[in-house]
């Protein structure tokens, strides 16, 4: 019966790919913000997760944040992949959040955002990239951008 209306619980979901850790290493200091606040929330890394298996999780999560590293200026493939099967299971009452590592060009967070706001996601933050590995003030911010989604979550 939760999972026909859709009620979102004070639960994140974090799910992100890594070329080369740095994205991970956001998703990790995303999620300690998170937990700080009192959000249950953990990093799902997609390449060890099914898709599948994510979505069930996402199902009763008030707040879906994605990240991915920007690869050959646009998102890493599986982070594509899981936005489009997500897409079509049209999940609703959900805030959003991107993040993401890049080397030269930087679009994916605004390539997930674009896929949030279609998925009439409530898009909480402008997003966050950081160039090649977050340095401490990198991770700092991704830490306070957790905070800061964790803000925005029904404190139900």
């Amino acid at each position: 019966m939760e999972w026909s209306t859709q009620k979102p619980k004070r639960k994140a979901v974090v799910v992100y790919d890594s070329m080369w850790h740095s994205t991970q290493k956001m998703a990790e200091a995303i999620v300690a913000g998170l937990a700080e606040q009192g959000v249950d929330a953990k990093p799902t890394h997609l390449r060890a997760c099914h898709r599948s298996d994510v979505m069930t999780e996402v199902l009763d999560a008030g707040a879906v944040v994605v990240g991915s590293p920007t690869l050959n200026n646009g998102l890493f493939p599986t982070v594509s992949d899981f936005l489009t099967y997500m897409k079509g299971l049209k999940p609703k009452n959900k805030i959003g959040a991107a993040f993401g590592s890049y080397g030269w060009s930087g679009e994916a967070v605004k390539l997930i955002n674009k896929e949030l706001e279609a998925m009439k996601f409530d898009v909480v933050d402008p997003g966050l990239k950081i160039q090649y590995v977050p340095d401490d003030k990198g991770v700092e911010a991704a830490y306070e951008l957790g905070k800061k989604i964790a803000g925005a979550l029904p404190n139900k």
